[in-house]
Parts: C-alpha cells; structure tokens; sequence
C-alpha cells in the first residue's frame, strides 16, 4: 500500500451511519495488517469519535461529519471533523463541578479518555461556533505488516 493514501467519507449527524465509518475503518486496518485486537481498538476509537459528534455537534438539526482516513507505511491517521457547535476545551461539563467522584475535565468527556487508552495518539481541537477536530493515530508495530505497507 502507498504511503500518505486518503479515504474520505462524509456523512449525515445521524447514528446509523456510524456503522458505516466503522465497516470502513475495519477495511482499512485489515489492509494495513494490523492484528485483530487492534482493529477493534481501531473500530471503537473512531465509532467514539463519530458518536460524539453525531450527539453533541449539530443539537436539534442535521449537519455533516467528515471522517478522513490517512494511511502511512507504519501507521493509520483517522481525523473525525465537524462544523458543529464545538465547546471550551478548558470549561468542565456541567454538572462535574457538583460532583467530586468526577473528573475534572469531564468537559471533554470520559470519551477521550477511553479513545486514549484504545490508541497511539488522540489530539483534539475545538472551538465554540466553529466545531470540533479528533485525529486519532494508531501505530503499525509489526515488521511484517511495516514490509507489506511499504512502496515497492
């Protein structure tokens, strides 16, 4: 597989077409050799991701997600965008603030903790009126499957 090829898919804020991104990030990361447990790590994260906007991002309307897949030689870059409402990143959720057993920053939700421990990297962007960014970054960390990704 060529290095820096991209998937991009674009759906309606609905929840039955998550399951489309996810069939597609499965797709992707079998091409990419990635092993069983990590394609479903893979799959979660970027359901997660999509939920998370397909809930929060267009509140009483219908809007558009924008997942882009980048695939490199040793890893998988999934970026899950919308033009939605957006939040502080630095503001709690409501509700944190009344409630010690909850983390702090449950602003950005329990969801980005969970999408950290299911991969490399998560980085997020968001800003209020102008939506949210999640790019999601999963290494290849077998020789075999880094051969079989490279450019012959």
């Amino acid at each position: 597989m060529h290095e820096n090829q991209k998937v991009e898919i674009k759906i309606p804020s609905l929840s039955e077409y998550v399951g489309v991104v996810r069939l597609a990030a499965s797709g992707i990361a079998n091409r990419l050799k990635f092993n069983h447990e990590e394609i479903e790590d893979i799959k979660i994260a970027v359901s997660e991701a999509c939920t998370n906007a397909v809930q929060y991002a267009y509140p009483g309307k219908l809007g558009e997600i924008e997942i882009v897949f980048v695939v490199k030689k040793d890893q998988l870059e999934v970026i899950v965008k919308d033009n939605g409402r957006g939040f502080d990143i630095n503001r709690p959720a409501s509700g944190s603030e009344n409630n010690p057993d909850l983390p702090e920053k449950v602003g950005l939700g329990l969801g980005i903790t969970f999408m950290k421990s299911l991969m490399d990297e998560v980085e997020y962007d968001s800003e209020i009126g102008r939506g949210t960014i999640v790019k999601l970054v999963k290494y290849v960390y077998s020789t075999d499957a880094i051969e079989a990704n490279s450019i012959n």
